[in-house]
């Protein structure tokens, strides 16, 4: 199994204690954020993506698997909470210790 960075370990603690300055504090300046579709970008987009259907809906991540691809690694996640409930691939590219795309694929 591959390490999960720890920028990535980083978003994923954040959303799970509902820390909403340290989950954006874990992207880049430019970083980008696609959750389906949808993009997001800088601290503002995180910031404004993660008021909205991650911390704001009170997301937890437990992570399933986790493998390279590319430049980056995919974390499988099995998601709960008030919005979104089923496993999603989070496609993760780093930059030194913060995360500087986050992809989440639709099915």
């Amino acid at each position: 199994m591959v390490d999960v960075p720890a920028a990535v370990t980083r978003v994923i603690e954040a959303t799970n204690a509902g820390d909403g300055q340290a989950f954006v504090d874990a992207f880049t300046d430019d970083a980008y954020l696609e959750d389906w579709g949808r993009g997001f970008t800088g601290h503002e987009g995180v910031g404004s993506w993660n008021e909205s259907d991650n911390i704001g809906r009170q997301a937890h991540f437990e992570v399933m698997r986790v493998r390279t691809e590319g430049s980056g690694l995919v974390v499988t996640l099995q998601v709960s909470g008030g919005g979104f409930n089923g496993v999603s691939d989070f496609y993760f590219e780093v930059a030194g210790d913060r995360v500087k795309r986050m992809i989440i694929r639709a099915d």
